[in-house]
């Protein structure tokens, strides 16, 4: 946060249309190399020129330098910078995820890895050691997911010359930044196959652009489709071919050709539209090109949505409360079910819901956002999900956060349950830092008084906006009122006034 804003990936609601060629040159420069080329001209042209300075003049200000914070003298220059030299993007990506406990043992030299040793004996203090592995799973498919997005950002701007990543394996100083695809050793974490990595960082790239990654059945879904290429050979003719597929049963499928021109680095493949099929449930299907006889390749998820979920809270056929108020506890008292979605800002033992997995090292950036008096990270590292509960029947899930999880994340606080009973499983974790490593809960239920409560600090009506929101808040209602919501688990009044 000593660097704020975040980037696209945390604050921009998914979909694969944002590149930087704005922020290069601005569109009233020429900043759009192709008018069809997609992106976010308005918004980058306005924060282009606002970082370039409005006005003449000097003033101070602090920055982050190195480990520590600095005051400088900046100028404001009088126009919009045009570079005239190729720019490359500094040390992009920086996703952190939770350590991988089995490596300590490939330390058989001088060097010891004392640091794992110490963040393991931190989280089974807590309680929380039978997590580990499944910590280390569910926070790097989500960073995977994260790099790809923030690599494919970067092909997709055409006056991006390069960029550097920060980096492909864990870098073992500054407090211990787990930020690699690959571990200390250069060996692959086993999160992604080196042949799905280049579909999505090589030198020859297939990008579709396209709005969302959520769509209600009967949507038309366009995508722009592109090549970024840099390879030696000429490519000539093109023929793609696309397809929607749920399973092994193809939902819509298609073809199209396009002429490549020798040295050519941006090729404009096609246009796509179509409407997309109808569902009666919510349905994760997968988007897939290829360039026929290449081995040039890309798959996108999308998710599928019944066109009128049935999200209406006086019709949910449970009694849902949005605070622990006077009128909940008498309900509870009277053996009632409960689904409490309490107000954010009511959730007063928690932290902010983020998408993200953490920036770097937490503790690291903790201490430099608190020498510059800024916001502190969130630093969490997603979600993990117990995919097999029957709270999320409806809503069928990963272990890890994907992209349905989105809005629902970003209008939420994970609830600290340190005090809780120990054998209180959440249904829904919040994964913790190395240095913190609270016992995080987005989604959990209890036995309260003589009654049944399920409990999330979410903001109803801003969920309820968007298909994967509405879909999740029916499948909350539906368990809750079903025979299999019977919560064990004893949680006291008491103790549920700590949170809320």
């Amino acid at each position: 946060m000593c660097d704020a804003p975040l980037g696209h990936v945390q604050t921009d609601r998914p979909g694969t249309r944002k590149d930087y060629d704005a922020q290069i040159v601005p569109p009233a420069r020429g900043g759009r190399p192709d008018a069809d080329a997609g992106g976010e001209g308005v918004d980058a042209a306005q924060g282009a020129s606002s970082g370039a300075g409005a006005g003449a003049g000097e003033s101070a200000i602090q920055i982050q330098f190195g480990t520590g914070t600095k005051t400088v003298q900046a100028d404001a220059p009088g126009e919009t910078l045009v570079p005239k030299i190729p720019v490359v993007s500094h040390e992009i990506g920086q996703y952190a995820m939770y350590p991988r406990y089995e490596e300590i043992a490939k330390y058989t030299g001088s060097l010891k890895a004392r640091n794992l040793e110490t963040f393991r004996e931190r989280l089974e203090a807590k309680g929380l050691g039978e997590l580990a592995d499944r910590y280390f799973e569910a926070s790097g498919r989500l960073a995977v997911a994260c790099y790809k997005e923030e690599l494919e950002a970067a092909f997709r701007s055409r006056r991006l010359a390069g960029f550097q990543l920060l980096d492909l394996q864990d870098f073992s100083g500054q407090g211990t930044a787990l930020v690699g695809i690959l571990d200390a050793f250069m060996d692959s974490k086993g999160l992604v196959t080196p042949e799905e990595w280049r579909s999505y960082c090589s030198d020859a790239v297939l990008l579709a652009r396209f709005d969302k990654f959520n769509y209600a059945a009967g949507e038309r879904f366009d995508a722009h489709v592109e090549l970024a290429y840099y390879r030696q050979a000429p490519l000539g003719s093109i023929r793609l071919r696309w397809a929607i597929t749920d399973g092994d049963r193809v939902l819509a499928d298609g073809r199209a050709d396009a002429t490549a021109q020798a040295g050519e680095a941006y090729i404009d493949i096609a246009d796509l539209s179509f409407e997309l099929p109808d569902v009666q449930a919510m349905t994760k299907v997968v988007f897939s090109l290829e360039l026929a006889g290449t081995d040039i390749r890309k798959t996108y998820d999308l998710w599928l949505y019944p066109r009128k979920p049935a999200w209406e809270p006086a019709a949910a056929g449970v009694h849902i409360a949005h605070s622990l108020s006077d009128d909940t506890l008498r309900l509870l008292e009277q053996g009632e079910r409960v689904l409490l979605l309490a107000k954010p800002e009511t959730a007063k033992r928690s932290i902010e819901g983020t998408y993200c997995t953490d920036f770097w090292c937490y503790p690291m950036f903790r201490s430099i956002s608190e020498s510059m008096n800024r916001p502190l990270p969130v630093g969490t590292h997603g979600l993990l999900i117990d995919r097999e509960h029957p709270a999320l029947a409806d809503f069928p899930s990963e272990t890890h956060s994907t992209y349905p999880w989105w809005s629902l994340v970003q209008h939420s606080r994970a609830f600290i349950l340190d005090d809780l009973p120990a054998d209180l499983e959440p249904i829904v974790r919040t994964i913790d830092n190395i240095e913190r490593n609270h016992n995080l809960g987005f989604l959990f239920e209890c036995r309260v008084l003589n009654g049944s409560l399920l409990v999330c600090a979410l903001d109803a009506a801003q969920a309820a906006d968007t298909p994967e929101g509405r879909q999740f808040l029916t499948s909350l209602a539906r368990y809750a009122r079903s025979d299999a919501f019977a919560p064990q688990v004893e949680v006291s009044v008491a103790d549920l006034r700590k949170l809320l």
